[in-house]
């Protein structure tokens, strides 16, 4: 089994160790934040088979904004306190996320409890997979649930919206980081949402999420990371916002901006599902 990592950051990123050491905690939290596209597989229904002990199941498309047509669009804050507290997580609790999913949708879950201004919270290095590769306990009990008060406070700055993105790419005073598969950022793959225009956000560059993780699914060290960005051509000395499909991978990005230590970055939450949809808005093909 793999010990507890000196890079453990219980605000960002933990080992599986770190979180085996922690399991009796009464004040951890743990979430099962898987999110998937494949067809045949049923998330929640693969949660209730089988969890991390005392994990809690978070639905990213029911715990979002309805109002919205948009796919998952981040929750108004009254309900995201609404069902996270029904979950039984509140003011005091660490909060550990994982998932089984291969597009690291544990990422996504942790941005909303940033974005609802929760700091306490870190996503777990490998998810599912490395926990049970390490032989460690799953079991299929229900949660215990305790009710205790939450308190939220939104950070709009770390949200852009579409109008906020377009000055951002007219103006070029950002850096604008693309998640998406290098195919579908240059125009020459479909998107998988019908109705979209193919290409990117003019100015933006490619940085498909997956470079951002080693073989194992964990994200790889600080110094690869940055390599990684600057190998991508981003100044990570800039304001960076970033983007892809419908904004499940580009909190990929935005984790490992905050692993790496930047200081001003957002997520675009519309993402591609918005901007590919609206024809008066100039698109790019190509390579950046």
């Amino acid at each position: 089994m793999s010990r507890m990592s000196d890079s453990d950051d219980p605000r960002v990123l933990v080992s599986t160790g770190w979180l085996a050491e922690r399991l009796r905690d009464p004040d951890l939290r743990i979430i099962d934040a898987t999110w998937l596209l494949e067809p045949g597989r049923d998330a929640h229904a693969e949660y209730l088979a089988r969890h991390i002990p005392g994990a809690r199941f978070f639905d990213l498309d029911a715990i979002s904004d309805q109002r919205s047509a948009l796919p998952h669009m981040a929750p108004p804050p009254e309900v995201f306190v609404s069902r996270v507290r029904a979950m039984g997580i509140g003011d005091g609790h660490q909060v550990v996320i994982y998932d089984n999913s291969p597009l690291h949708s544990a990422a996504r879950v942790w941005w909303t409890f940033r974005l609802m201004g929760q700091q306490n919270v870190a996503m777990l290095d490998g998810g599912l997979p490395k926990w049970l590769a390490e032989g460690r306990p799953v079991d299929a009990l229900p949660p215990v649930i305790r009710d205790r008060h939450l308190n939220v406070q939104r950070r709009a700055d770390l949200v852009r919206d579409v109008t906020q993105v377009a000055a951002a790419s007219k103006l070029g005073d950002h850096e604008i980081i693309d998640a998406r598969p290098l195919a579908r950022f240059r125009g020459e793959a479909a998107e998988p949402r019908p109705g979209l225009r193919a290409g990117h956000i003019p100015g933006s560059k490619s940085l498909p999420f997956g470079q951002l993780y080693a073989a194992d699914g964990t994200l790889k060290p600080v110094a690869d990371l940055r390599a990684v960005f600057e190998g991508a051509g981003v100044d990570l000395s800039r304001p960076v916002i970033t983007t892809c499909g419908s904004g499940v991978t580009a909190a990929s990005l935005f984790l490992a901006l905050e692993r790496i230590g930047h200081k001003d970055h957002s997520l675009y939450d519309g993402s591609w599902a918005e901007w590919g949809s609206f024809p008066d808005l100039k698109i790019a093909t190509g390579d950046a």
